[in-house]
């Protein structure tokens, strides 16, 4: 899918050693991720958290222009010393050319603060950045407004701290904490009201990749709610054919779940046990094979299930429509045949 949307991007000249190139450079599941949020949300501590996490590359305003020698690094120093802003296609230049490095394309990125309004989120777009995950963090003004004055940097690590809400518990750490070049409170209004202005815009061009994760709550649990989204796989636009497996132990109600999932859904709802039942009445061949098993009590055996389970999981209305399964697999070897068979739950 990443390699179709890169291809509809960049229309090369040669499609096919494109993608060539694509699959011999690129990992398609390497995270490609974006924290965005207003100033003082905790955007840094999340972005620095989710690279160790992952292994990925975190990228940002101060990265690229203090850590990384990129060959447009000097035209955008040359403007912060001017003190005049750096242009959005300058900025969107520097991203493309730090992304298209191999330790991105292998280990994956997290952009943090980036894209601030619909201009620069364009920019990235036609650049052929499209990140998977969206993170968006939000807070009252005025809690923001409140971190901001107890904002505490290691210059070391560039992890942050706060003198209220996460003091290090490394004395070591304590004693080498600067205080950044904060905003006043007036600058921070400001600042807020510019955001508060530019993200509904954003928002549009990423509403399908989006999660808004309330940043007013313990650090710990920001986190967690960010990696339990940014793990998740979107549903693809392709065309879907349900493949569902119930489990459970006797009584949990797996036999009226499939029953509405399949009334509600229109796939096809198989009871194994049902199954050879309607086999044995059938008196087909397997049918015969199955029915000295059943007369007498005996379980019957996972080859026979599985043939006459993939006899049927091979019929017309399955293959099209899907299928809702139940009473089957009951374990680990019968959950490796339905496996070797290719009949896997999607």
């Amino acid at each position: 899918q990443n390699m179709l949307e890169e291809l509809l991007i960049h229309k090369p000249d040669d499609p096919i050693q494109y993608m060539i190139n694509h699959l011999e450079q690129n990992n398609d599941d390497a995270p490609r991720i974006c924290v965005l949020g207003p100033p003082a949300s905790g955007k840094t501590t999340v972005a620095m958290w989710l690279c160790k996490h992952l292994d990925a590359i975190r990228i940002s305003r101060e990265t690229l222009l203090f850590k990384e020698i990129l060959a447009l690094t000097k035209e955008a120093k040359a403007y912060k010393e001017r003190k005049q802003e750096i242009p959005n296609a300058l900025w969107a230049n520097l991203i493309q050319e730090r992304l298209s490095n191999v330790d991105c394309m292998k280990q994956g990125w997290i952009l943090e603060g980036f894209p601030e309004n619909q201009e620069q989120a364009w920019m990235l777009q036609s650049s052929g950045i499209i990140p998977r995950h969206v993170v968006v963090l939000y807070a009252a003004d005025t809690v923001l407004i409140e971190r901001n004055s107890g904002k505490r940097l290691d210059p070391f690590t560039e992890e942050v701290y706060h003198t209220t809400f996460d003091w290090p518990s490394d004395l070591l750490v304590q004693q080498r904490l600067v205080k950044p070049e904060d905003l006043s409170e007036q600058e921070m209004s400001n600042k807020l009201l510019e955001y508060h202005r530019n993200f509904p815009a954003v928002f549009q061009i990423y509403q399908k990749v989006l999660k808004s994760i309330n940043a007013d709550q313990p650090s710990m649990d920001v986190l967690s709610q960010v990696l339990t989204y940014v793990q998740t796989r979107h549903r693809s636009a392709a065309p879907f054919t349900p493949r569902i497996l119930f489990c459970g132990p006797p009584g949990s109600g797996k036999s009226l779940q499939a029953a509405l999932i399949a009334q509600k859904y229109g796939v096809v709802n198989i009871c194994c046990g049902q199954l050879l039942k309607e086999a044995v009445a059938d008196k087909t061949k397997l049918g015969e094979l199955v029915k000295p098993y059943i007369d007498n009590g005996y379980p019957v055996p996972d080859n026979l299930v599985m043939k006459i389970l993939a006899e049927r999981l091979n019929a017309l209305d399955c293959m099209t429509n899907g299928w809702v399964l139940y009473g089957f697999p009951r374990d680990i070897e019968q959950g490796e045949q339905l496996q070797k068979s290719h009949f896997i739950p999607n």
